[in-house]
């Protein structure tokens, strides 16, 4: 590895890792593999209050699903640890101390009603909320006073009284007005540095080349500039790429998800929340926040509701898209074309085919549509390129993820449910259409339109078809696709009908739905002792009806 080009992904631990993240952080990993640089994986975990013990956890474990190993930062290492910012504060008290003796910042003691005032006061003239710097900084025997008085204090950065430009990849030059640059925390009053602060150190130490991250960030880069040239830093080289909107035109949001629980618990009505609040692991006074908008859950309680609830929420963060049954692959080909495509009109590209194509300079400036039917486009394709190791591979770890009963089976069976359901959209798919082979015969739960539709309509000619075919499949002498597939096409043949009229009874006797992998694929696979006993337990419910 050359270190030429290092670039980082430095996430804060307040929830689990969204898609937007895992975008920003595909584009680091391809740029840094495109140009044999380092991709550094940086924890920003200052936020006391917000920090989640799972997030951090889930955010390493979503990235490795991805594929992005990183080559520096936590359980890896590197020159220029430690990677958690909340192993690194002495670090950041010696900046702060140095900004301060320099004149370059100040503290603060200003209560929240009193900074309250200043925003109001800024509404009413109709001017930027800038913070009134003091024409003399205080010294530290102020300090002393206002933390006697129970004051809160805080250190904030003295901006330069002039206009700044940014040089972005994307965006070219863009030129922020110095009135429009107010003073700002880099200390909080917990001690603590504030994000603007913390991730310019950093990338200093770390020696971070290349910043590539969303948008939204742009306006931070003024002051993060400032204070670069303030400690004499090198100013790294931005690229802002576009947002990613959702198919309603809003942005993706990480509140998505608890917005439709909230909607689906409305919608229901009558509804019994303290039951509902023990299913996502919460107090019924968490629910009744939750529920008020006041707060919100972790990711894994939400979806806990859901599933409690019987209702499919949008998927919004990586893990989410893994419980869906989406490959990786196809996550990291999808993002990857969110804001950036190659020279060529590819679209379904392998990652390798992706690093050698990655060029930073073919970041778009508009935004882009997180359109779901083509992320669906794009797995099916992937599924069908995956070699039977690696796909078996992912279908493990999904079964995992979701408990599927599936996960029973062995590494043959596996790979054969697999080529059986080829052209399968997702896992899930796969999953659904095996279930049967790994429930008890007599624990087949049936759809009830299939009983409808297949068994019981014209006179239950369905539960007839079963009862002739019993016979038949009974005295095969030999099991196996081409003697199955022999007698049903002869038994259809003969009376003139198509083969589903016989293929489909049996499909809803084995498997409760009418569907499954190739009916002669599933008799073999679930074997004959279990296809008669599961045929005779259909008869047998379902032929008073």
């Amino acid at each position: 590895m050359s270190r030429e080009v290092i670039t980082r992904f430095a996430p804060s631990p307040t929830g689990y890792l969204h898609v937007g993240g895992a975008r920003t952080a595909l584009f680091n990993w391809l740029f840094a593999r495109h140009c044999g640089g380092v991709f550094l994986l940086r924890i920003e975990d200052t936020d006391m209050k917000r920090n989640t013990p799972t997030a951090a956890r889930q955010v390493m474990d979503d990235l490795r699903w991805l594929g992005l190993e990183w080559d520096e930062g936590p359980e890896v290492g590197g020159p220029n640890g430690p990677y958690l910012q909340s192993e690194r504060l002495d670090i950041y008290g010696k900046y702060t101390k140095k900004l301060v003796e320099e004149g370059k910042a100040y503290y603060c003691f200003d209560t929240p009603e009193e900074l309250d005032a200043m925003r109001q006061k800024a509404i009413v003239q109709k001017s930027n909320v800038t913070y009134a710097r003091p024409q003399v900084f205080p010294e530290e025997s102020d300090v002393k006073k206002a933390r006697a008085e129970g004051r809160q204090i805080t250190v904030r950065f003295a901006m330069p009284d002039e206009s700044i430009t940014v040089k972005d990849v994307v965006r070219g030059e863009v030129t922020f007005a110095a009135a429009d640059l107010g003073d700002f925390i880099i200390q909080k009053s917990d001690g603590f540095p504030t994000y603007h602060f913390a991730c310019v150190v950093d990338d200093e130490l770390m020696e971070v080349t290349h910043v590539i991250r969303g948008q939204e960030h742009l306006m931070n880069t003024p002051g993060h500039q400032a204070l670069q040239r303030a400690l004499g830093f090198k100013i790294p080289q931005y690229a802002h790429m576009s947002v990613t909107v959702s198919e309603g035109g809003g942005k993706l949001s990480k509140r998505q998800r608890a917005k439709s629980l909230i909607e689906a618990i409305a919608a229901a009505g009558d509804i019994d929340k303290e039951k509902l609040a023990q299913a996502g692991g919460i107090g019924v006074s968490e629910m009744e926040d939750f529920l008020g908008g006041k707060s919100s859950p972790d990711g894994p309680a939400i979806t806990a509701m859901a599933d409690a609830l019987g209702i499919k929420l949008p998927e919004i963060n990586v893990v989410d898209f893994l419980a869906s049954g989406y490959v990786p692959e196809a996550m990291v080909n999808f993002l990857a074309r969110l804001g950036w495509s190659p020279n060529d009109s590819r679209e379904v590209m392998t990652i390798n085919e992706l690093i050698e194509s990655f060029d930073i300079t073919r970041l778009n400036k508009t935004n882009s549509l997180f359109d779901r039917a083509k992320l669906v486009a794009f797995n099916t394709e992937h599924i069908k390129m995956l070699d039977a190791d690696t796909l078996a591979g992912h279908l493990r770890k999904y079964m995992e993820v979701v408990g599927s009963p599936v996960a029973k089976a062995d590494e043959v069976t596996l790979k054969k449910l697999i080529e059986a359901n080829h052209g399968a959209r997702t896992l899930e798919d796969i999953d659904r259409k095996s279930r049967f082979l790994f429930v008890e015969d007599d624990q087949i739960e049936f759809d009830e339109k299939a009983i409808k539709k297949v068994l019981l309509k014209n006179d239950g000619e369905g539960i007839a078809m079963l009862k002739e075919l019993k016979p038949m499949l009974t005295s095969m002498p030999q099991v196996t696709e081409e003697e199955l597939e022999k007698l049903l096409r002869g038994l259809a043949e003969q009376k003139g009908v198509g083969l589903g009229k016989v293929a489909q009874p049996l499909r809803v006797a084995m498997c409760g739905t009418t569907v499954s992998p190739p009916i002669f694929v599933s008799i073999e696979m679930l074997g004959m002792d279990r296809t008669i006993k599961r045929i005779d337990n259909t008869v047998k419910n379902f032929s008073e009806s």
